[in-house]
């Protein structure tokens, strides 16, 4: 009977110890058992340089920081610089297809268009693009219907106003020189904006469409030989490879111009006023997010500007004699010296 006691006490201890170990393995498996969580991988196709892109590559990371993404511990960034060379743009969206990351984003419709080419599948966010439907990048604006979404820079207004801006500084204005390229969806519109402005001013304008970058020099000679007395720049793709050519050549024709871009302006040209691409930029991070989260691009609506800025260069202002009013000044965003 001793013996059996004993055993009984030795059985009733090991069922306690199990039944104690079972207890704390169920309060510790979730923890233990739970799966490493799958780092997002990003890809970004870029048509620049890395140090040309920098300020809205630091736009975007600051976009994700703000939710609560930093890089290498939350996720893996994947960049490809085309450094300016665009037929290099298709195999560096093909490289990144390859490696499968989570969302491709592209700097601008140059390399959204290789993107797409490239994946049907994969979501791409378009920091910008100047008219994605007529792009062709999406069905719409409100239903993208795709696996593209993002940002657009459309905004018609902003001609009437780039008029308004150089009625300012050219107080004689009378005749202004437009270019614009006709194939793109957004041109009609900014000029009927354009031609309202005109009306109010009192300006007479002489539309010169340039579908080729050839035909540039071409449309200079046009808007001397109709005497005008200021030029003013409309968004198009063509246009984007040769910011510094035509700024040059506003110079040689001595004649004031109005961009739709900073860049324009940071390349030689006189003035700009259009949508900030940094804010875009910071703005596409929170289509990251959601994508990331789960949420179909086809279910995210593409978004319009909503912070506008205007530069000045004075340097530009100087070589072609012009004197750019103090109240003008004063309302710049930036201004180069």
């Amino acid at each position: 009977m001793k013996v059996v006691g004993n055993l009984r006490s030795v059985v009733s201890k090991s069922l306690f110890y199990s039944a104690l170990c079972a207890t704390l393995f169920a309060h510790c498996s979730p923890v233990s058992a739970q799966q490493p969580t799958k780092i997002p991988r990003i890809g970004y196709l870029i048509t620049s340089s890395p140090a040309a892109i920098a300020p809205r590559m630091d736009a975007f990371q600051e976009g994700l920081r703000e939710r609560g993404y930093v890089e290498v511990k939350y996720f893996v960034s994947e960049r490809r610089h085309g450094e300016g060379k665009l037929d290099r743009l298709p195999e560096l969206a093909a490289q990144l297809v390859q490696l499968n990351v989570d969302v491709l984003v592209t700097s601008g419709p140059t390399a959204t268009r290789p993107a797409k080419e490239a994946t049907s599948t994969i979501p791409i966010v378009m920091t910008f693009d100047d008219d994605p439907v007529g792009s062709g990048f999406v069905a719409s604006l409100a239903r993208p219907g795709g696996n593209i979404t993002g940002l657009s820079t459309l905004a018609p207004e902003i001609s009437g106003k780039q008029l308004e801006l150089l009625k300012e500084v050219i107080p004689r204005l009378f005749r202004v020189a437009v270019f614009g390229t006709s194939t793109r969806q957004g041109t009609a519109q900014a000029l009927k904006e354009m031609e309202l402005a005109a009306g109010a001013f009192a300006v007479k304008l002489q539309y010169l469409d340039i579908e080729d970058p050839k035909d540039t020099a071409t449309a200079f000679r046009a808007a001397s030989k109709g005497r005008a007395d200021a030029l003013l720049v409309l968004q198009s793709p063509v246009f984007n490879s040769q910011r510094a050519q035509i700024a040059e050549l506003a110079q040689k024709s001595r004649l004031p111009a109005a961009y739709p871009r900073r860049e324009f302006v940071e390349d030689g040209g006189l003035m700009s006023y259009g949508a900030s691409i940094s804010d875009l930029d910071r703005r596409a991070a929170t289509y990251v997010d959601k994508i990331l989260k789960g949420t179909r691009p086809a279910d995210l609506p593409v978004e319009q500007p909503t912070k506008f800025e205007f530069i000045i260069n004075l340097k530009a202002a100087k070589q072609i004699g012009l004197t750019i009013p103090p109240n003008v000044l004063a309302r710049a965003d930036k201004v180069i010296k």
